[in-house]
């Protein structure tokens, strides 16, 4: 199988590129070099380009040149596509040259607020909160238009909190990462929780869905149509942050924030209207029937506190993953001090 990544060492893209590699696939990476994935005794293609200067033409013959006489991709996938003028680019570049185009779309872009909470691929599309949801709604509409239309060979694939080795999932951090929520706790500090805690969220490591992912790569019933890849677990925020602290060997003080004060208390810092209001903030349990019919034998297997305390070692003994966050650190203690104001102002 010859498949083309774009992009290809993000937190999703990575563990695909290297089960690929795994399976003794040809890969071929599309991207500026920015990034060096780890990579290390994988033979991987690399081209050198930026999908977002450079033309379609230019970039089609870069890829024709690059496949030789085959001429086509079995499978593009794009990492790195956000807005509907990257998948109109994507159209131009890769139409008749690939037998498949997977979109990676997001799970954020189900209604909003949800009208249940188990959703399924028929979930209602719709998210007044956040940009980049609606953006995505776009994409795939597009790219569904293509299908009918032109017989654009796409599928799209819904993610919803994946995460790799290099950060812990949180629902309130800075925009450094999770490092700073992590050090907080280290120094005894409390941490934020948005809500009070109990909504259930779906937390999906790299490799799970990666091993999904490879599963729907040439599967010709995956054509035209619209997959989550989630894990079946569910759990609440405030088991999450559990799992941190205990993880870290330390006691949890946790301070609960609704998630509408703290998009209010956030403008011009962090965006909690689209990450929290048009995301986290809502209990999500995912239906994973469709990718279990197109992708038989898939399963999860790594459990969230599994998988964090692996994130957690892996921080713990790389100093460049550590990032420190002062602006969010100081946010949080002025967050936490207003509340205890008001707490006080109240007896």
């Amino acid at each position: 199988m010859k498949v083309l990544f774009i992009g290809g060492t993000g937190t999703i893209s990575s563990a695909i590129t290297r089960r690929v590699a795994q399976l003794g696939w040809e890969i071929y990476l599309l991207n500026r070099g920015n990034r060096k994935g780890d990579f290390k005794g994988q033979e991987i293609n690399h081209i050198s380009c930026d999908i977002r200067t450079e033309t379609a033409p230019e970039i089609r013959e870069k890829l024709i040149k690059a496949i030789g006489k085959e001429k086509q991709f079995d499978v593009v996938a794009d990492f790195f596509a956000f807005v509907p003028a990257h998948v109109q680019k994507d159209f131009e570049i890769f139409n008749g040259l690939c037998k498949q185009y997977i979109f990676i779309s997001s799970a954020s872009a189900y209604q909003k607020p949800l009208s249940s909470c188990l959703i399924t691929e028929s979930t209602p599309l719709s998210n007044p909160f956040w940009q980049y949801s609606r953006d995505k709604i776009a994409c795939e509409e597009y790219l569904i238009q293509n299908y009918r239309e032109n017989g654009f060979p796409v599928t799209i694939v819904r993610p919803s909190h994946t995460y790799d080795e290099r950060s812990v999932p949180l629902g309130v951090h800075g925009s450094n990462g999770s490092w700073q929520v992590l050090k907080r706790m280290l120094d005894g500090k409390p941490v934020i929780i948005h809500g009070d805690g109990t909504s259930l969220w779906t937390l999906t490591h790299n490799s799970d869905f990666a091993s999904a992912f490879v599963r729907l790569m040439g599967n010709i019933h995956a054509i035209g149509e619209a997959v989550n890849i989630t894990s079946d677990e569910s759990v609440t925020w405030n088991q999450i942050y559990q799992i941190i602290a205990s993880a870290l060997n330390v006691p949890l003080k946790a301070v609960h924030v609704a998630s509408d004060f703290l998009d209010e208390c956030s403008k011009g810092l962090y965006d909690f209207k689209g990450g929290l209001l048009g995301d986290k903030s809502n209990t999500v349990i995912f239906d994973n029937t469709k990718l279990k019919r197109l992708a038989p034998g898939f399963c999860a297997k790594v459990r969230a506190d599994e998988g964090i305390k692996m994130t957690i070692e892996n921080i713990l003994s790389h100093s460049e993953l550590q990032q420190e966050d002062s602006e969010f650190d100081i946010w949080c203690d002025k967050i936490i001090a207003s509340l205890e104001t008001a707490k006080s102002n109240m007896q």
